[in-house]
């Protein structure tokens, strides 16, 4: 069985890799392209870059002050369907594009290092449940997979998938019942079989082999759908069992309330 610690060294190595290649993107873009609209309403590629920026920011709160981080929750609770918006506001209004990348790069360099120096075994506060630092690893890679996604997609630029996809499906597997709550709803009793095939040919599974409900399809597809990239309807995602059907309508691999999720390309 692999060390902890090398695990999630590895976790940590991934979500560098996923912010570099993001960053290649972005890089060269002119003043009029960071302006362009993303599939995010309201949202332009700088939002998208000012967003990851603070949620690294807030993360380095979790792992270096995390007597601190209930001042953060607060603030969500204070106002949850605008906290977020009105963070990439202020940087996008407050910063140039050339700064802003600066402000990435630095931010996303110190979170790394206070990861990893993070005791073993600590839980670091979020907004959800608090994680252990592979997991709070993983849900940065998780978003800036997303977020690098809405950018990818104004760009009209089309992303090879990495290996790194096999994260994003994880935390999407393991926010399964939260997904549920965070709705009111009532997680199933059993688990669920997910079985996803990704472009190298490699099987990623998760749950039982005789389990009942069950989900399968390609590992980007059922990511852009746990990530509400992409409508359920555009997507070769399939459930067998009524719940497993009910939660892919639903499903989420990010902390706080269900998002709206994105149209049906028909709808466009």
């Amino acid at each position: 069985m692999p060390d902890a610690s090398a695990v999630t060294a590895a976790v940590l190595d991934d979500m560098r890799e996923e912010s570099d290649e993001l960053d290649l993107l972005v890089a060269g873009l002119s003043a009029h392209e960071w302006a362009s609209p993303t599939p995010a309403e309201g949202w332009t590629v700088a939002h998208q870059i000012a967003h990851l920026n603070w949620t690294d920011e807030v993360a380095l709160i979790a792992a270096t002050e995390p007597d601190a981080f209930p001042a953060e929750v607060e603030r969500a609770l204070a106002a949850p369907a605008t906290f977020v918006d009105e963070a990439a506001e202020a940087a996008v209004a407050a910063l140039t594009p050339e700064a802003l990348l600066v402000e990435w790069r630095a931010g996303r360099a110190r979170l790394q290092e206070a990861l990893r120096a993070a005791p073993a075994g600590a839980k670091l506060p979020w907004y959800g449940p608090p994680m252990s630092v592979a997991s709070m690893a993983t849900a940065r890679l998780m978003e800036t997979w997303a977020h690098g996604q809405d950018i990818a997609d104004a760009l009209g630029v089309t992303r090879t998938p990495t290996a790194r996809l096999r994260h994003v499906a994880r935390i999407g597997v393991r926010a399964r019942d939260y997904a549920y709550l965070v709705r009111g709803l009532r997680p199933p009793a059993e688990e669920f079989r997910v079985e996803l095939l990704g472009g190298d040919g490699g099987l990623t599974v998760y749950g039982p082999e005789d389990a009942a409900q069950r989900v399968t399809g390609p590992l980007l597809d059922f990511c852009l759908l746990v990530t509400q990239r992409a409508h359920r309807d555009d997507l070769a995602v399939e459930a067998v069992g009524e719940d497993a059907g009910r939660w892919l309508d639903i499903a989420q691999a990010f902390a706080g309330p269900g998002g709206p999720g994105r149209t049906r390309q028909a709808d466009r």
